[in-house]
């Protein structure tokens, strides 16, 4: 079955270029649409807490 990929809220509505998130057994899979063969994995709590630095930024 191939992965569901969904794009990121935070890429906005038109964008061309944008984060997609996907899910696996283990973890949250990030990517950007540009360069799809390029998966990031990380944890539902580790992308929280990037998402929480990058809003205080």
């Amino acid at each position: 079955m191939p992965r569901q990929w969904q794009k990121s809220s935070f890429s906005g509505i038109d964008a061309e270029n944008c984060v997609e998130l996907a899910r696996d057994e283990e973890h949250l899979l990030l990517r950007e649409s540009d360069d799809p063969d390029t998966v990031i994995a990380t944890t539902p709590a580790r992308l929280n807490a990037l998402v929480r630095w990058q809003k205080s930024r």
